[in-house]
């Protein structure tokens, strides 16, 4: 271990911090290790909020737009280009002690860093590049460019000194796809107690801003959190709300989120559902998550996905809130026998006959939400998952 406080370069090849996914696990892994001494700066896009007490660099802008929203598009190689340029001359002049690329650009360019320097390189995996780039529908199976991404990821995930993974399911996908075991370690995601929990707000609040959003008081609420997209099971949600109530159910959804609300808001009222049966509420604010959440009687997460992280479920877990899930490897990783699983995974009526079970029980509810929160609580806590991140590192450090 360095004799100074550890230096750890995080680079993160996306607009962070945004309020969503990978960048919850890049914010709260840079607290946790920040909680246990060590320094932790983080090179990333241009665009991106930055965040009190986080030393946060950002590359330039590309010249021809300075304002592009940074996604899944040709573009992104430019950007990468500008984050790896930022990320060599940071390095250079901060000399860190370790290098943890997020994802797999995060990786490639890491590992250049990493051989530059003569440091140990972390790679953050958080699912198959080429198996999101097929549920993204940017790459056929079995085409030519399929194969070329195919063999690129297998180099990759060659390169690190060390990966961890997000889920114990990736790691198994590393070890029987890629044929990667060595030096691999689940780190699952994470959720802060501290910050999520049921009593965030009073009763009273509780049922004023239930009001404020146009929920009618004798109505239950199943929220949603997360990115609104094909992948993430939202036509099968809102195909669900539409079968309940068709069913004469008295329920409300919750969906916060982004980007293309306005798709699925004319998706839902082409399914009849009403302003009130559907609730959109635009991007979330991590802050304003937790009395969201607490808002909710249910919470959904329909992702079909069989290969990225859902760090939704525990955030939902946290606020001890039952979950109706898809029935994944991941879902099952989180919620274990506490799941309220919906089969197969897509099925829309599945999931709606789930749904409408747990919220004819709600003694059953509350019972099943105390039990998630208290998993959560047992082996999904940051604080234990940043320990866990920092016996990696020591083990990297004595080699």
């Amino acid at each position: 271990m360095p004799d100074h406080p550890p230096r750890i370069l995080m680079i993160a090849p996306t607009s962070f911090f945004l309020d969503y996914g990978c960048h919850i696990r890049i914010l709260e892994e840079a607290r946790a290790l920040q909680a246990q001494g060590m320094q932790v700066r983080i090179v990333t896009y241009y665009l991106g909020r930055n965040l009190p007490g986080l030393d946060i660099v950002r590359c330039a802008p590309t010249p021809w737009r300075s304002d592009y929203e940074v996604g899944s598009s040709r573009h992104k190689i430019a950007f990468d280009v500008l984050l790896a340029w930022k990320a060599l001359w940071t390095a250079r002049a901060w000399r860190p002690d370790i290098i943890h690329g997020h994802l797999h650009e995060g990786a490639l360019i890491g590992h250049v860093l990493a051989k530059l320097l003569r440091v140990p390189l972390v790679f953050d995996f958080q699912g198959s590049l080429t198996g999101e780039m097929l549920d993204h529908s940017f790459l056929k199976k079995d085409s030519v460019a399929h194969y070329w991404w195919r063999r690129l990821e297998e180099r990759i995930v060659e390169m690190p000194d060390a990966i961890i993974t997000s889920t114990v399911h990736s790691a198994e996908l590393l070890a029987s796809v890629f044929k990667r075991t060595e030096n691999v370690y689940p780190l699952p995601d994470s959720v802060n107690l501290d910050f999520l929990f049921p009593t965030c707000i009073t009763p009273e609040d509780r049922q004023q801003r239930r009001t404020a959003l146009g929920i009618p008081p004798e109505r239950q609420v199943v929220v949603y959190l997360g990115l609104l997209a094909d992948y993430q099971g939202i036509p099968q949600l809102l195909e669900a709300a539409a079968r309940l109530r068709a069913q004469g159910e008295a329920v409300s959804f919750l969906v916060m989120g982004f980007p293309q609300v306005e798709h699925y808001r004319h998706y839902a009222h082409t399914l009849g559902l009403t302003e009130r049966d559907v609730i959109f509420t635009g991007k979330m604010p991590y802050e304003d998550i937790p009395a969201h959440l607490a808002l909710g009687d249910v919470a959904a997460a329909p992702k079909i996905s069989a290969t990225e992280g859902s760090g939704k479920i525990l955030n939902y877990m946290a606020m001890a809130l039952p979950v109706v899930a898809y029935d994944t490897p991941v879902s099952r990783e989180y919620l274990n026998n506490l799941g309220l699983y919906a089969a197969p995974a897509g099925d829309a009526e599945a999931l709606a006959q789930t749904l409408r079970a747990i919220l004819h029980d709600p003694d059953g509810a509350a019972h099943l939400g105390v039990q998630l929160r208290e998993r959560a609580d047992k082996h999904f806590s940051w604080s234990r998952t940043g320990r866990q991140l920092l016996r990696v590192y020591e083990k990297l450090w004595q080699r």
